[in-house]
């Protein structure tokens, strides 16, 4: 099963959560995470603390490696580092000058961020974003609740890189260092298991 999964992870596309303050709603965008292969997610912690529902989550923090900023400004330090790490940065909002998910360059890593359902992301997201993108709606309400919206971004986003020719999956080698850090996660003395695994392939070497 891990090969099968690990071979389908990703970390060219991401998703910070900025200042969440419903866990029910952070919890299922974890869920939704592990679900469409990500393997990383951020969150920054204002005056709301992340916490995983369990019952909603379903396990999926033990497998989605999830990044908390709780600094002075612990939006600038995740933009930091996700552009550090070679993001462009993506800001979803319902604003009719941004792009819609199926016209969104998909040609370089990105890191897509929401905010909360009433306010939306702070004005330094978006300034500082590389791009803003929508998802097409035709009612007349003007947002998805935040979960349903990073379910339909990354489903289109997913199905989008698997029709490409970019290279969006995780190598071989990291593929092998996820392996260990998940069977470390689930096997008592993980850390002696670790060793003894990377003897043997030192020995095949």
């Amino acid at each position: 099963m891990f090969d099968r999964i690990a071979l389908e992870r990703t970390k060219y596309f991401t998703v910070a959560l900025e200042n969440i303050y419903q866990e029910h709603n952070a919890s299922a965008v974890l869920r939704s995470c592990d679900c469409f292969g990500l393997q990383e997610m951020h969150v920054i912690e204002k005056n709301n603390e992340f916490a995983v529902q369990r019952d909603i989550a379903l396990g999926a923090g033990r497998w989605v490696d999830v990044y908390n900023y709780i600094s002075e400004n612990p939006t600038d330090d995740c933009i930091l580092s996700l552009q550090n790490q070679g993001y462009k940065i993506v800001a979803t909002t319902p604003h009719t000058n941004a792009y819609s998910i199926h016209d969104l360059p998909i040609d370089q890593p990105l890191a897509f961020m929401f905010g909360t359902e009433r306010q939306g992301l702070s004005e330094e997201v978006i300034e500082r974003a590389d791009y803003c993108v929508k998802i097409p709606m035709y009612g007349f309400t003007e947002s998805f609740n935040i979960s349903v919206s990073v379910a339909i971004l990354l489903q289109v986003i997913r199905q989008r890189l698997e029709n490409s020719d970019l290279s969006w999956k995780l190598t071989s080698e990291e593929q092998t260092a996820l392996k260990i850090e998940w069977c470390k996660k689930i096997l008592n003395g993980g850390p002696a298991l670790e060793h003894q695994f990377r003897q043997s392939l030192q020995k095949e070497l």
